[in-house]
């Protein structure tokens, strides 16, 4: 196992549709476009986007689709609009849909901290 080279890969995402482009940069960040890729290796690169404001939504999703987060205890179930989470912080909803894109693996997290969202 030697160095693993990471490149930077800058992606525009204005006008592009939120779940296609989070699956185009899942790929990126894990190391699938490489010929060398290893499911237990972690060799993916690293991904700037930018104009991240500008995402495409198709149908209804900003006001239909929802985030849940529990916090564990008797009516702790909390939910947010996607429409809310994207006016707070657009790059918020492009981070979750990536995340779970990424196989649940104990580096899933170190792949994410090379996602860089401006």
């Amino acid at each position: 196992m030697g160095n693993i080279n990471r490149q930077l890969h800058k992606i525009d995402a204005d006008g592009k549709a939120a779940g296609r482009l989070a699956s185009e940069i899942a790929i990126l960040l894990r190391g699938k476009n490489k010929p060398e890729f290893a499911p237990n290796i972690d060799g993916g690169d690293i991904v700037e986007v930018v104009n991240i404001s500008k995402l495409k939504f198709t149908g209804k999703k900003l006001d239909n689709k929802k985030y849940y987060s529990y916090s564990g205890y008797p009516g702790g179930l909390k939910e947010k609009k996607m429409r809310d989470v994207f006016k707070a912080d657009p790059g918020e909803v492009l981070k979750r849909a990536i995340r779970k894109m990424l196989p649940a693996v104990k580096f899933r997290n170190d792949m994410l901290k090379r996602l860089i969202i401006k």
